[in-house]
């Protein structure tokens, strides 16, 4: 599969600092974003709050002049650090009043880039590399008997009417 410079860039330094341990979601040198920007923190005045979408004026301009980061735009890195902070556990978007402060797991730093993958594969239009389920050939199926708060479009049209 033809991957583009940007995303085999990012997923590599991704790599390398999941597995040397400079992975961490709280500081915005070693996050997702810091990483892949060669751990810079510039990117964290596009947005005035952690793992939001919303670019405040700094990033609207960055954004409106087309100008990009190591391949992506400020509004890409912004997803990228949203899907990675989601994954890790943390409510977002993160600030003095929401911030809980947690413990470095490394499954969840897994989750994380996991997660940040399958949003480079989106923005490339690429299948997710991370997923192994084709793999498999396996598909999730919910177990029975399970307590479920919704119906599927066959159950709903099989209800009887009164």
């Amino acid at each position: 599969m033809e991957t583009s410079k940007r995303f085999n860039q990012a997923a590599e330094k991704l790599y390398n600092a999941f597995h040397e341990n400079r992975l961490n979601p709280l500081s915005c040198t070693q996050c997702a974003v810091g990483t892949i920007l060669d751990n810079n923190h510039y990117w964290k005045e596009f947005s005035n709050y952690n793992g939001t979408l919303q670019l405040n004026y700094v990033g609207l301009v960055h954004q409106r002049l087309g100008r990009k980061f190591n391949g992506f735009t400020p509004l890409e890195l912004l997803q990228i650090e949203k899907v990675f902070l989601q994954a890790c556990g943390y409510a977002v978007p993160l600030h003095q009043y929401t911030f809980t402060n947690k413990k470095k797991n490394k499954d969840k730093l897994f989750k994380g880039l996991e997660a940040v993958v399958a949003q480079l594969c989106t923005f490339d239009k690429i299948p997710n590399v991370i997923d192994c389920t084709s793999l498999f050939n396996h598909q999730q199926q919910t177990p029975k008997n399970t307590k479920r708060d919704f119906f599927t479009t066959e159950e709903v049209g099989s209800l009887p009417i009164t």
